[in-house]
């Protein structure tokens, strides 16, 4: 009889391969179970929340608004048909080309600065502190920053410094933009001149003094300017002497084109002279009662005119989160220049999106770039290559793969930008700053019971549109 176990089976035959190979001689996928245990709990709730919602977002674009009606791909002929809609392709365009590469060459600048002072170390926690904010947080300060009214927002404040320095505005300022007019001004003996400007309604002659009466000037300006009691004014003979008070009695409403007790006068008011062909026959300025004189006036019919400069509203703002275009379009219809128009809103977002991210990307170049080989950037200097050859030759190739990081993070970041636009474009320009995202949230979740459909067929878009960045993203981190 032959020796029990000199013919090993072809089960024995394979464990003792593993014990020699170093395996484990166990029962194959049972001396996992341990693992698979532990495992599991973490496999389900990946697939909670990640699988499950990826196949029903899926599913979902295919059907109607309220996600129980098959359709097909009507949600997607509606998203490249409905020119609001393709607005938010075009802004996830200009946020995918600008803000990616703009941040990039920020951080690398700061980058290189930070390692040539010596206060680096505070440079860098300026600069990378407005990341510690939450994006709501840095839009409604930004919101702020680039409110319309001078008075609020800093951005058109500081503008308005400059420009008061070069054009200053009159002591009467009249503001279209709020619905003023120099025309609304007129009351008694005054009529609306050329440019903006006031004039006497008849003529005048020297020794005969004419009243100018107007309305619309609020009490409190007139004070702010030091206004005082209006006087009439006395005849002066080869002089055209007049006043201009505000031709409103708070005690008797009604009465017009008489001077009252208790009606102020129009102090500082630049006035000129005009000949009967419109030249200047000389200029004056009103006195805190309103009273000016123009001597040593010759024969002749004249008229008084009250300068438009008096009027200048000067630098009233720039509605930096307006949809005002940078591209002028006018010759295209309606849809085209919704998409080729890049609206101000968009940059000044894009420049707050900047104040948050610049200082990521500072640090993590900044990593690059102490981690640089110095001796080879010391040799490339020995060998005679300046400043910038050395940053472009040799710094910018080694460089490149964080570089590289930097911009794909940014990518897919703004790929998905969703809070700084809710939160900082107002109402009036959400449609032209709105993105993929944000569509998607409003198809979703405002308007009633939203639009299922809709809203999925946008998120399944921009899912397609982020996996480019992520297989990139996989393929630098094996390679």
């Amino acid at each position: 009889m032959a020796e029990i176990g000199t013919e090993a089976t072809p089960r024995a035959r394979r464990r003792a391969a593993a014990v020699n190979e170093g395996g484990n001689p166990g029962g194959g996928w049972r001396d996992h179970l341990g693992s698979l245990a532990f495992l599991a709990p973490g496999a389900i709730f990946l697939l909670a929340i990640t699988v499950y919602p990826l196949a029903a977002t899926a599913r979902n674009s295919f059907y109607d608004a309220t996600a129980s009606n098959y359709v097909g791909l009507a949600n997607y002929k509606e998203i490249f048909s409905t020119s609001s809609i393709l607005v938010t392709f075009r802004n996830n365009v200009i946020w995918v080309i600008v803000f990616p590469f703009l941040v990039t060459f920020i951080g690398l600048v700061y980058g290189v600065l930070s390692e040539r002072i010596r206060w680096s170390t505070a440079f860098k926690t300026i600069i990378f502190m407005p990341i510690v904010f939450s994006a709501t947080a840095s839009a409604l300060v930004w919101r702020t920053i680039f409110d319309l009214d001078p008075h609020i927002g800093i951005v058109n404040a500081t503008i308005q410094t400059a420009s008061d320095w070069i054009n200053p505005p009159g002591l009467y300022p009249v503001d279209p933009s709020a619905g003023q007019s120099v025309a609304g001004l007129v009351a008694t003996g005054v009529s609306a001149g050329p440019k903006d400007s006031l004039e006497s309604s008849s003529t005048v002659t020297a020794g005969n003094p004419v009243e100018l009466g107007l309305i619309g000037i609020s009490p409190a300006t007139l004070q702010l300017v030091g206004a005082q009691t209006a006087v009439v004014p006395t005849a002066s003979p080869g002089a055209v002497t007049g006043l201009v008070w505000r031709d409103f009695s708070p005690s008797n409403p009604t009465a017009r084109g008489q001077v009252l007790p208790d009606e102020l006068g129009f102090p500082g008011l630049k006035l000129t002279l005009l000949r009967s062909d419109g030249t200047s026959a000389g200029t004056a300025v009103s006195d805190a009662h309103g009273d000016f004189s123009f001597g040593s006036v010759g024969s002749g019919s004249y008229k008084v005119q009250i300068d438009s400069s008096n009027f200048s509203s000067g630098f009233t703002g720039i509605f930096w989160l307006g949809t005002q275009s940078l591209t002028p379009t006018s010759s295209l219809n309606q849809t085209a220049q919704a998409l080729l128009s890049v609206p101000l809103v968009d940059i000044s977002m894009i420049l707050a999106y900047l104040w948050i991210w610049a200082g990521f990307a500072m640090v993590v170049i900044g990593a690059g770039l102490a981690s640089l080989d110095r001796e080879v950037l010391e040799a490339a200097r020995l060998d005679g290559a300046g400043e910038w050859q050395t940053f472009r030759r040799m710094t910018m190739p080694m460089l490149a793969p964080v570089l590289i990081v930097v911009i794909v993070t940014m990518l897919i970041n703004v790929l998905k930008i969703f809070d700084i636009i809710l939160n900082m474009a107002p109402g009036s320009s959400q449609g032209d700053a709105n993105t993929l995202a944000l569509a998607m949230y409003n198809f979703g979740f405002t308007g009633g019971l939203g639009n299922w459909g809709l809203a999925s067929a946008l998120a399944v878009i921009l899912f397609i549109l982020v996996i480019p960045a992520i297989v990139l993203n996989l393929r630098r981190i094996r390679g």
